[in-house]
């Protein structure tokens, strides 16, 4: 079909939204607000909202509207911040700037940075983000939701647009790097970017909730914001990084201060000619060990630190001796442990496991054949498992059963236990566990006739807790990770479960709620323990027949406390599932992992930690965090309490140790160390907010309360919170606008909007919602990076009708050229429109019923006219010659990049035809819900609330997530105020 003409993609009849002079396939009719050939105002709408909270300025070209782009300026042009103090040191004696030039300076240190400190002659008003609410704070106070008034007072194109955030940064950061320690905000989470790492780490790693920290906890109560920092040790490093060194000491492992046992890095001061350590974290000063020693030079610097990675890079990973090994570390092993009951084959979940195993070791079949010469058959036996890793296979149903698929034998050979008691290891761990390569036709073989063989059997309940018990006999010597499936409820044999959740009630918000959420048999906790104890971890594949009940809570209770993650499909369909399947076990097979971990976070005196949040072990309050596996889309969040008072002069530092075995048997410590600057003025702080820490954080720690708290008072903590935040601002760094204004910091713009998708996902949203699913997705939040998190509280959606000629395709540079968002609203979805909408977790392709016939065919080939013609299973675009075709199949491919541990795989919703419409319309976050308000209602609520906490009208109505954590440990040092 080619590029679509001006009668291509819209009914031939006029739209009455559409400008008569507009050619269908062009930009302007991708968001159009009626009346307007803009995007309802996307374009202009940042520009309206009188950013300086000065008067309204002229119209400036639309880059210089977006903060992003002040960073094109040279470091050394922009101008420097007020209240954020000097005297910082960097690997130099105290009293020189972390952050400035050293007397000997590095090739990548910049003469002047923005985070240097200089006080400024004239205060500077850190800039808002005022909306206009059409009345006066404190009028007409309300509840979760407004009345239908607020729709006519507040323009809902003028109010912060994520899309235009999102893609703003992204523009930038195609041709622009990012330099840890010259730039005072990380990029957006899900905005691609290449860091350049000066010191302190890549916020792909880590990010803090505030770049700039308040000196005492009184100030730090003044910004309602959590201090925290958000982890994902093992992020994914995009083309193009500095590949994160390996450093080996030998049998004296990594130098550590002898007090608070922090590792070397680039923080730490050498003094008295380099014979002296002084720990950045605790001030402890340390002799440096004879191996380690180098002399300093005048100011200071060891001679020697442009050779040492350790001196230079915020990130590192140290070798360690045998005195870090729990035991001897070994390549990882994957055990393959296989649901066979009647409800697995059945459904055709387990043909679609084995395919998908069978594909996740040994790649597509046309990736791996190449012809019949002898570099092709050399290629058709490789594996795709990590290099030294091995596998094994296990089935269950009412028995289990070992597989020995060995060299050493021709064919595979079955071993079973019946006993289900105290299960065991039918074979050893030299025969159950195989080279992939060195084995395939063996594994080839198994993986086809599994099915088959228990095709007639059709025991209906399989045993689980068991099965997973001899699966650890197996493992318990050396660690790994078991790959689980399960098809139905294990109703029968030792840890038999029942159905708790039968659907009763009209909402979950009642504290009876709350026990479906925990996990309820004893059993399973023991195994949790066993397998942590022995490092070994569990990732569930998990189908629900006809979407019944699993019983979620306690089964990926297993997953969540060893590190694992559990992958569910409530509504399984054979084959539409299949891709999707396939690529999640391909990417639990192939990320970069390790396992058998401890993980510690140390922080400057006058903090301590004070709550972790995340999938882990963690036995006492202070104890090292026990993950028996960790992944490249392992995310946490720690949150901080004063214990003291930092000094304004210098900074403070935060570092992450990560003890881990990789998938090719290296012990290793991967430290991540982070640096702020500290401040006596929270009005400071205000400025050097991440919003995206910020967002992680409360949502992690809302989470977390899930079980314990019902979901009602968990909903009211987020928006008292956020009114905190929002005040706090407000009394003390923008009193000057109008009462009438509700002012948003700005760089908390999109922050309302975040908070109302998180009160509306599926783990925290009114009303009544299968708790597997639930309980799926509040850990799901618990575990994400804050890349994923993002999407999944804002979906980015993309209008396939109105793309561009050349979007889809590479620009001048050899980067995508990716359209633009549009907002998630009803009301920016065009008649006749295509959308596609990712979450992160799921892909939907949204048709309007007035689709046009063009774009069908040009999208799914010929033949494919109308709605009703298209395969309901579909779940990948065929591979067409179209220019149409090759633009979304390109940006499929771009989306699939980014995303975190799920598997990109279409599903259609056809409007009127599919019952995905209906997670289609959930998905419209801003749009009211009949259990949630809109985005205008919410910004409305915030407002109302605002104004009574300035007028000193407001009553919480149920304590915060933050502060439940202060007064913890207030109890502990007696040393923190109250909030």
């Amino acid at each position: 079909m080619g590029v679509p003409t001006s009668d291509g993609y819209f009914p031939p009849m006029q739209l009455p939204h559409q400008a008569p002079t507009t050619q269908p396939g062009t930009p302007q009719t991708m968001y159009g607000q009626p009346g307007q050939q803009d995007a309802g105002g996307v374009a202009q709408q940042m520009g309206q909202l009188n950013l300086d909270g000065s008067a309204p300025m002229p119209t400036r070209k639309k880059k210089d509207r977006h903060a992003y782009h002040q960073l094109e300026q040279p470091a050394s042009a922009q101008q420097p911040y007020e209240g954020v103090p000097s005297g910082q040191f960097l690997n130099g004696q105290a009293g020189q700037s972390s952050r400035g030039t050293s007397p000997a300076p590095q090739a990548w240190q910049q003469p002047s940075q923005p985070w240097q400190t200089q006080q400024m002659q004239q205060a500077q008003q850190p800039r808002g983000t005022p909306i206009s609410m059409g009345g006066q704070m404190g009028q007409q106070p309300g509840g979760m939701s407004a009345g239908g008034g607020a729709q006519a007072r507040v323009n809902p194109y003028q109010i912060p647009s994520v899309p235009l955030s999102r893609d703003s940064s992204a523009e930038h950061y195609k041709t622009q790097i990012y330099p840890t320690m010259e730039q005072h905000l990380p990029p957006p989470a899900t905005t691609p970017f290449v860091p350049y790492d000066q010191g302190s780490a890549s916020p792909k790693y880590a990010r803090l909730t505030l770049n700039c920290i308040p000196h005492a906890h009184d100030q730090m109560v003044l910004t309602g914001l959590p201090l925290g920092l958000v982890l994902q040790p093992l992020a994914k490093q995009a083309d193009g990084e500095q590949a994160i060194p390996v450093l080996d000491f030998g049998e004296i492992g990594p130098p550590r201060c002898r007090r608070c046992r922090a590792y070397i890095n680039p923080f730490m001061v050498f003094s008295n000619g380099g014979n002296r350590m002084t720990c950045n974290l605790c001030a402890h000063p340390n002799d440096v060990p004879p191996e380690y020693f180098a002399p300093t030079d005048p100011s200071g610097v060891r001679v020697d630190r442009a050779s040492r990675p350790e001196l230079l890079l915020g990130t590192c990973e140290f070798l360690v001796p045998k005195e870090y090994w729990s035991k001897e570390p070994v390549p990882m092993r994957y055990l393959f442990l296989l649901d066979v009951s009647a409800e697995a084959y059945g459904r055709g979940f387990l043909q679609g496991v084995c395919d998908g195993v069978h594909t996740a070791i040994y790649g597509d079949e046309r990736e791996t054949t190449s012809g019949d010469d002898a570099d092709g058959e050399i290629a058709a036996k490789l594996s795709k498992v990590p290099a030294g890793a091995k596998v094994g296979f296990m089935t269950f149903d009412r028995e289990i059963h070992f597989y020995d698929v060995s060299a050493g034998v021709t064919a595979p050979q079955e071993l079973v236990v019946s006993d289900l008691d105290d299960p065991f290891a039918a074979i050893s761990p030299e025969r159950l566990f195989v080279d992939a390569s060195e084995c395939r036709n063996n594994i080839t073989t198994l993986l086809k006739r599994i099915p088959a063989m228990f095709a007639n059997i059709g025991y209906p309940a399989p045993v689980l807790l068991p099965s997973l018990n001899a699966a650890l006999s197996a493992l318990e010597l050396t660690g790994g990770k078991i790959i689980c499936s399960l098809a139905t409820l294990p109703t029968f044999g030792p840890g038999q479960l029942h159905p708790r959740d039968k659907g009763q009630g009209q909402t979950d918000d009642g504290d009876q709620s709350k026990e479906f959420m925990k996990a309820e048999h004893p059993g399973y906790k023991k195994c949790q323990a066993d397998l942590v104890k022995a490092g070994v971890a569990v990732d569930f594949f998990l189908a629900a027949p006809m979407g019944g009940y699993l019983d979620i809570a306690t089964i990926g209770f297993v997953a969540e406390k060893t590190g694992g993650e559990t992958y569910y499909y409530p509504n399984w369909s054979y084959p539409r599932d299949c891709l999707r399947l396939e690529k999640e076990l391909t990417h639990t097979l192939r990320r970069d992992q390790g396992y058998a971990a401890l993980m510690k976070v140390r922080c400057s005196n006058g903090l301590q930690v004070a709550h972790y949040s995340g999938s882990f072990t963690q036995h006492t309050f202070g104890a090292d965090l026990e993950l028996a596996s960790i992944t490249q889309d392992s995310g946490m969040s720690v949150t901080f309490a004063y214990d003291g008072k930092l000094d304004p002069k210098l900074d403070a530092h935060f570092q992450a140790a990560l003890l881990y075995t990789t998938t090719s048997g290296e012990r290793r410590v991967r430290c991540i160390n982070v640096v702020a600057s500290v401040t006596d003025n929270a009005r400071e702080s205000m400025r050097f907010v991440d919003q995206d820490a910020v967002i992680s954080v409360m949502a992690k720690e809302s989470a977390a309360k899930v079980g314990e708290r019902n979901l009602k008072d968990i909903r009211q903590a987020l928006q008292d919170k956020s009114i905190d935040i929002l005040a706090g601002y407000r009394k003390n760094v923008s009193d000057s606008h109008p009462s009438g204004q509700l002012v948003l910091p700005e760089n908390l713009k999109e922050f309302a909007m975040y908070m109302l998708g998180l009160v509306k996902s599926r783990a925290l949203k009114a009303g009544r919602e299968p708790s597997d699913r639930r309980i799926q997705e509040v850990r799901m939040i618990k575990s994400m990076g804050p890349g994923e998190l993002s999407l999944y509280l804002y979906p980015r959606i993309i209008a396939v009708h109105g793309l561009d000629p050349t979007e889809g395709f590479a620009d001048e540079n050899g980067h995508l050229k990716m359209p633009h968002a549009v907002r998630a609203s009803f009301s920016q979805m065009e008649e006749g429109g295509a959308y596609l909408v990712d979450n992160g977790q799921i892909l939907l392709l949204w048709l309007h019923q007035q689709v046009s016939p063009n774009l069908l065919e040009d999208l799914f080939g010929e033949g494919m006219d109308s709605l009703q013609a298209l395969d309901p299973n579909l779940s990948a675009l065929p591979v067409l010659e179209t220019h149409l075709n090759a633009q979304v199949r390109n940006i499929l491919l771009h989306l699939e990049e980014q995303r975190g541990s799920k598997g990109l795989a279409i599903q259609l919703a056809r409007q009127g035809l599919d019952g995905a419409e209906f997670e289609f319309a959930r998905l419209l976050y801003e749009d009211r819900g009949s259990d949630a308000s809109s985005y205008v209602d919410w910004l409305v609520t915030l407002h109302r609330g605002v104004g009574s906490e300035l007028s000193g009208q407001r009553a919480k109505a149920s304590e915060d997530v933050s502060q439940t954590i202060t007064n913890t440990i207030s109890s502990i040092t007696g040393s923190i105020g109250l909030h």
